[in-house]
């Protein structure tokens, strides 16, 4: 009887040894994808609801992704710096007279200065789970869920001239209240959010985000997302009829015969350039409207369907880097407004418009899977947003430019548009960039990783970082990137599941568009088939405890000629963009005697712990670059430094990795009279000048630089030094 009991077990034991082993075997597949399968839906996060456009991922809650390595650094680098204890400094978020923190909406301080800091201290305190800066955080919430009125409306109550409401302030703080809400699963958040977009529907189309308010019809996206997230939450139909009038008298950024008159009375052109016939192409030319309004067409897609909608959104995003975008960086030269005639590399962009953009690609991803926009985000990020700030985080520039190789106190108009010493790493300046720069580093940390609507995860942008997530029919998951990304070609991610058993899901990785020869392994055996750059490589299996997924990117030398900017050139290592390396000279300045006009600081700040800097070159920077016109790779040496030890890597003496390059000086090129790099001359230049090496540093490590770069050539040769 033992016996037969025994072979029983034995037989029922192997049968189910080869039914799991067949199921591990069908669940085990790969393969190379444009997008993730949208056929479901996911049934672990919020995702769209009908009629709205399926998701393509699904951003996961605030928290769910923690940072490590440089990253985690850089973000407590930012808590500890100007961001951190901008409650203490700026008088727009001191207690006393704060809209924001009265009942009636009055109040002498209180606009978009309180929203736009506490997007980013909010989610950095979330994601750190500081107990401190929750509960700073939590005082603010609480103000804005009490602010709430009889009608519905919320917030300080700000009325132009004609009697309208300004809708843009609130726009902000409804990003800080669904952060919130993920966090903590407060339903006074949705309630908040159901009465005042019930007060919003009944508001007269006239007296709707009216003209007299400028911000609010040109950011009216902002109001769109929220009403889409607060209907995939609720399923309100009228939601959806808000969502239309918001679209109707949102700027018509779709829009491509605009007036002058529509975009603004702000002309500033050269005498001799007219005002072209392209530039009623955008609705608005101001940098940080474009970098936040030209993705509304793809929001109101999800509703509308109308491929149109989301195809004006990728021409807007080509408009103004037609025009504007010749340029290093992934940004584009629009200073404060860009201008005709004015889209040399020496024009910048506002540290708003940096994290703004950061912000709509990340939204975008979420709409369409598109890998473009995560390659665009890395390509900002490591780039461009280091170095808008001080490598304590502790002071930050208005105006960041790619060739910017002084910075002072000076007032640079018209060669930098506006009035002010927009060029000085200032911890007063401007109102602005000052309280709207953190959203930055959270926000993409939120965003490394996505849901899938088929229950899976996705790798969507790369660095240090841990997730942990629901997989599959509510499964528990986390992942671990281990990596020096974007420094590094080698990610490491590691499942861990508490040895919990195998779990089947699809699990994606984003293949860069530059990574041209990427590999993948799964516990050491490398996959047969081959990933495509701009695609997803997607793993579908059961993954076990201590699973580990290796991905290589090896990066290559590329060098980029930007034809419609003087045939200049930037030399780019995978995602990284490098810059001429130029000795900084740091010279430290009053900060409340170098700021913008309408900086406002508490009473007793001690200025002393917030000093303002000029930086000087110490060395020469006008130098064009020798290449190898044959092999171009050949014109550079790649070479790798130790890792920083404090594991930050955006400063000169830090880089991990220094490119040397032949080159030549440009004596008449010069530091001209608006105190600016002078504009570039058509490439080839020639120079007579003795043939020197220079280092090129990764451009987020230069805060000051040269990026876009002339070539040095005799005619329409170029020389080939070899």
């Amino acid at each position: 009887m033992k016996k037969v009991i025994f072979h029983c077990f034995l037989f029922f034991a192997i049968i189910f040894f080869y039914s799991c082993n067949k199921k591990n075997q069908e669940n085990n597949t790969i393969s190379i994808v444009k997008i993730p399968d949208t056929t479901n839906i996911n049934s672990n996060y919020t995702s769209n609801r009908a009629p709205l456009q399926q998701n393509t991922l699904v951003k996961l809650p605030v928290g769910a992704v923690k940072p490590e390595g440089w990253l985690k650094v850089t973000l407590e680098r930012q808590a500890n710096g100007l961001m951190g204890n901008l409650g203490e400094i700026s008088a727009w978020l001191q207690e006393e007279d704060n809209a924001w923190l009265s009942k009636d909406g009055k109040g002498k301080w209180g606009w978009e200065e309180v929203p736009y800091w506490l997007k980013g201290y909010g989610n950095t305190a979330y994601i750190l789970e500081d107990e401190e800066m929750i509960a700073e955080t939590e005082k603010w919430i609480e103000a804005a869920l009490a602010s709430q009125r009889e009608d519905g409306n919320f917030g300080p109550d700000r009325r132009g001239e004609d009697g309208t409401q300004d809708f843009w302030s609130n726009m902000i703080m409804l990003y800080c209240l669904q952060s919130y809400y993920e966090y903590s699963g407060d339903k006074r958040v949705i309630e908040l959010m159901t009465n005042y977009f019930k007060y919003q529907l009944q508001v007269p189309d006239e007296e709707f985000l009216s003209e007299s308010h400028y911000w609010q019809r040109i950011r009216g996206g902002d109001n769109l997302h929220s009403v889409f997230w607060l209907y995939n939450r609720t399923g309100d139909k009228w939601l959806l009829e808000l969502a239309e009038k918001i679209h109707e008298n949102t700027a018509p950024w779709s829009k491509r015969d605009n007036t002058l008159e529509e975009i603004g009375n702000w002309k500033e052109t050269r005498e001799d350039t007219e005002w072209p016939e392209w530039y009623s192409k955008l609705v608005d030319w101001h940098n940080v409207n474009v970098a936040q309004g030209f993705r509304e067409p793809a929001q109101y897609y999800q509703l509308s369907h109308n491929q149109e909608d989301l195809q004006a959104t990728y021409d807007n995003f080509n408009i103004i880097r037609d025009y504007f975008g010749q340029v290093p960086g992934g940004m584009f030269g629009a200073d404060e407004n860009a201008r005709p005639g004015y889209d040399d590399p020496r024009q910048g962009i506002e540290t708003c418009g940096v994290v703004e953009q950061m912000n709509s690609n990340e939204s975008l991803l979420q709409i369409t899977g598109d890998p473009f926009w995560a390659d665009h985000t890395e390509e900002i990020t490591f780039n461009t947003l280091p170095a808008t700030m001080m490598p304590d985080l502790k002071a930050l520039r208005y105006i960041t430019s790619p060739n910017m190789v002084l910075n002072d106190d000076k007032n640079h108009r018209p060669g930098i548009m506006n009035d002010g010493p927009f060029l000085m790493m200032n911890p007063f300046s401007s109102r602005c960039c000052q309280h709207n720069h953190g959203q930055g580093w959270p926000y993409l940390i939120e965003n490394l990783w996505m849901a899938t609507p088929d229950n899976g995860l996705a790798a969507i942008i790369y660095a240090p970082s841990t997730v942990k997530a629901k997989v599959a029919d509510g499964e528990k998951v986390s992942i671990t990137s281990e990596t020096n990304y974007p420094f590094e070609e080698n990610l490491k991610f590691t499942v861990n599941r508490n040895d919990s058993g195998a779990v089947g899901f699809p699990l994606y990785f984003r293949v860069p568009g530059w990574a041209k020869n990427a590999s993948l392994f799964i516990n050491g055996e490398e996959i047969e088939t081959k990933p495509e750059a701009g695609k997803y490589i997607c793993v579908n299996r059961n993954w076990t405890d201590g699973d580990i997924v290796n991905l290589s990117l090896p990066k290559e030398l590329k060098v980029r000629t930007w034809e419609e900017n003087h045939n200049s050139v930037s030399v780019d290592y995978g995602p990284l963009t490098f810059s001429l390396r130029i000795d900084e000279g740091y010279i430290k300045k009053e900060s409340d005697e170098t700021a913008i006009g309408d900086s406002k600081w508490q009473e007793g700040v001690d200025k002393e712990n917030w000093p303002s800097y000029e930086i000087h070159p110490k060395n020469d920077w006008n130098y064009g670059l020798i290449l190898n016109k044959e092999k171009v790779e050949n014109s550079f040496e790649v070479v790798h430094q130790n890792w920083p030890e404090d594991d930050f890597p955006f400063t000169a003496e830090n880089a991990p990795i220094v490119i040397k390059a032949k080159a030549k000086r440009i004596p008449e090129w010069k530091i001209d009279k608006y105190g600016l790099a002078g504009e570039l001359q058509d490439s080839p230049v020639k120079s007579d000048e003795a043939t020197e090496m220079v280092e090129l540093i990764p451009m987020g490590a230069a805060r000051l630089r040269i990026s876009a770069f002339p070539v040095i050539g005799e005619g329409e040769e170029v020389n080939n030094w070899e």
